[in-house]
């Protein structure tokens, strides 16, 4: 039986970032260096299969410190943790390792020096999510204030209108941020901003390269995991730029087939914490079912790398 013909747009940049390349590095290097097991406090990256494939060499992923041993080495995830984790691993003489993103540690760094400068900071963000947990936990209760919509903005109770300035998680939508941006800056007309954009390059990229596809494609398919936010943001950006049907998948197993009937053109990219090896098991099922024919929409060219902490490259 003939397969229909299927127009495969690959977005590029997809994938893995530096910022995850280095924390997988990490673990692994942690593996080498002390033997397992090795403690990791939270999915080092949000994605079962990485998070699985370093159990197997022998990660032990918990959810808090107290969990872990003292005599074993811990790490902590790509997304950033509260000042109070690695001063509870000092306390308990723990060896550990952060593996903070650095542009994750950035915002840190920013949120921490207008604190130093008498301001208030209102973090655009996600409740709950490890990363605005993390950078809300580097000041003391009440010096950070979360806003996760342009209605947000509107009931924020801040001490003084004159001392804030805002910062972002590192995984949001471009678009609604700009909208909360400006939602800020009309109502605190003496906010200030970060000098560079918070959203790092690599969610920046992929959700440009999304925006570019989206007008070729019937459908698109996002290769990520549920938890993760810059993937769920790509089914988003997917969406509002004129995707009729967008889908988050953890892996081919995932594809709703039914939705695909009669499709010409699909588009598919990967969050960054999904790795290439489950984009290609993607592209073979599609395979399996059409003639496909590959086109690449490439919006930028990468080459971050982010080095390891020093602890790991110096001998045991």
């Amino acid at each position: 039986m003939t397969k229909p013909p299927l127009t495969l747009y690959l977005a590029a940049p997809r994938g893995f970032c530096a910022g995850v390349d280095r924390a997988i590095k990490i673990v692994e290097m942690a593996i080498q260096k002390w033997g397992a097991p090795v403690y990791v406090r939270h999915e080092i990256v949000h994605n079962k299969f990485v998070v699985d494939s370093l159990k197997e060499q022998g990660a032990v992923f918990v959810e808090e410190l107290d969990e872990c041993p003292d005599d074993r080495p811990v790490i902590f995830s790509a997304h950033g943790v509260a000042k109070s984790v690695p001063e509870a691993a000092e306390a308990r003489q723990m060896i550990y390792v952060d593996a903070t993103c650095p542009l994750v540690s950035k915002v840190h760094i920013e949120a921490e020096r207008h604190s130093e400068n008498g301001l208030q900071i209102i973090m655009i963000g996600h409740a709950g999510h490890p990363e605005t947990i993390g950078t809300m936990g580097q000041l003391p209760e009440g010096e950070v204030l979360l806003v996760e919509t342009v209605a947000d903005v509107a009931t924020v109770d801040v001490r003084d209108p004159e001392k804030l300035a805002f910062v972002t998680q590192t995984t949001l939508s471009i678009d609604d941020t700009k909208d909360i941006v400006a939602a800020l800056q009309a109502r605190f007309l003496a906010i200030q901003g970060p000098h560079k954009e918070d959203i790092c390059y690599a969610t920046t990229n992929r959700q440009e390269a999304v925006k570019a596809m989206a007008p070729k494609i019937d459908a698109l398919l996002v290769v990520g995991a549920p938890n993760s936010s810059n993937s769920r943001r790509l089914v988003e950006v997917g969406a509002r730029n004129g995707c009729k049907y967008a889908q988050l998948v953890q892996r081919a197993t995932d594809i709703d087939w039914r939705a695909l009937e009669g499709i010409k053109s699909i588009g598919i990219t990967a969050g960054a914490s999904a790795p290439e090896v489950l984009v290609d098991e993607v592209i073979a099922a599609l395979c399996d079912r059409f003639d496909v024919t590959v086109a690449e929409v490439e919006t930028a060219k990468e080459n971050v790398e982010f080095t390891v902490p020093r602890v790991l490259r110096e001998p045991a």
